[in-house]
């Protein structure tokens, strides 16, 4: 099914259009949609989908005119405010009247909170976010069932875990999965840059294989928790023998807590479109990282392949074993508070039912079936979201 949608996309744009859907535009959105803009692409066609198509109009206009300030700005740029994320059946008709190549989900049930604000101090773990991070994404995927969508879906919001609980539920899910370990990738470059004395960062190449937990913990804390990460270096091309403990030390860099963080997740997204699109218009292979992609569980190096006529993409296991990177994505989201994902079920740790007793005075349930997804989702916000707001928990 992906090899023919990638060999849709390479048709579109041999014929000079490609069409690339962004579905809520908050931070996120925004900014992935002048990354888009300053590509320069002709052959792009943004639409921009939502539910106030005032609002959405207002962003597009500033970011069409900054782009062209840069002289950049060569996309057309289509605003749809008839989205709702609570209706599939508008998503469906969104997706029927378009048939983007490229659908990028970038939006959140509960918009201008980032949950780790609560939940790192408290409980040290994102999984509890889960039912709320799959809701709209879920949605999403049900409309381009029924729209028959034949775009790639990427997903911007814990796609670790949501898109495996999709794939295990028997319905369509993302493609890929945007951000995560890309945020922990630039730091590590930086960081062994410093290590070994070199200027030239970029022509450091890392290859890691881990779930949201370690971008997290590494990122702010720069340990691994006792569990060794999948990591290799090179410079040039020649491997670089790494202290994996030092270096983590190193990759703590401080960033601010509020939206200006989200320009990292937009870059992720746009990674993933670009990297398509020069596999497919240069012949050549193109190489990104993303979390849930195929419908596993963590996060994975993903190639793209366009060297031939029959274009596909898979996950590299050319630095480490298959098996090696999922046992270690699943150790690492176990750390996040999800025990397990099956059979339509997503199963929180012990470990996190506890620490959520402990911290919000609620119980989670154990496992969560596909068809709770909205009652556990209302039953975060309600017991524990708006509580701890209230008490300032996010402080």
């Amino acid at each position: 099914m992906l090899e023919e949608k990638l060999k849709l996309i390479r048709k579109h744009d041999q014929e000079g259009r490609i069409k690339v859907m962004i579905i809520g535009l908050g931070s996120v959105g925004n900014y992935l949609l002048s990354y888009l803009l300053s590509s320069n692409d002709e052959n792009l066609e943004i639409i921009v989908a939502g539910r106030n198509a005032d609002k959405l109009q207002c962003d597009v206009n500033i970011a069409r005119v900054a782009a062209l300030i840069r002289r950049q700005n060569k996309s057309n740029v289509i605003v749809d405010g008839t989205c709702n994320l609570d209706d599939v059946d508008s998503i469906a008709a969104l997706i029927s009247k378009y048939q983007p190549d490229f659908i990028v989900n970038s939006s959140r049930v509960y918009p201008g909170l980032k949950y780790g604000s609560i939940s790192w101090k408290n409980i040290r773990a994102y999984g509890i976010w889960t039912p709320l991070a799959i809701k709209y994404i879920r949605n999403i995927m049900l409309g381009y069932t029924k729209a028959e969508g034949k775009g790639i879906v990427i997903n911007t919001s814990y796609s670790d875990g949501t898109i495996p609980w999709l794939k295990s539920s028997g319905v369509a899910y993302p493609d890929f999965g945007s951000g995560n370990l890309n945020h922990l990738l630039p730091r590590l470059k930086f960081a062994i840059a410093n290590e070994i004395g070199v200027a030239d960062f970029w022509n450091i190449d890392v290859d890691i294989a881990t779930a949201h937990f370690h971008d997290v913990v590494i990122s702010k804390e720069g340990q691994n928790e006792g569990l060794e990460q999948l990591l290799k270096a090179s410079y040039k091309g020649e491997e670089i023998k790494l202290d994996q403990d030092d270096i983590l030390k190193k990759c703590v860099i401080t960033m601010p807590t509020d939206s200006k963080r989200n320009m990292m997740n937009a870059s992720s997204n746009f990674d993933i479109i670009n990297c398509i699109l020069t596999a497919l218009r240069r012949n050549t292979k193109m190489k990104f990282f993303s979390p849930g992609v195929f419908g596993n569980i963590g996060g994975f190096p993903v190639i793209v392949d366009g060297t031939s006529e029959e274009p596909t993409a898979y996950i590299d296991e050319s630095v480490f074993a298959l098996d090696d990177m999922i046992t270690k994505n699943r150790q690492s989201l176990a750390l996040d508070g999800v025990e397990d994902i099956k059979n339509g079920c997503l199963i929180y740790t012990d470990d996190l039912i506890k620490k959520s007793e402990k911290a919000f005075g609620v119980t989670l349930p154990k496992i969560v079936p596909y068809d709770n997804i909205d009652a556990t989702a209302e039953f975060i916000i309600k017991d524990i979201i708006n509580p701890a707001l209230e008490k300032g928990l996010n402080k």
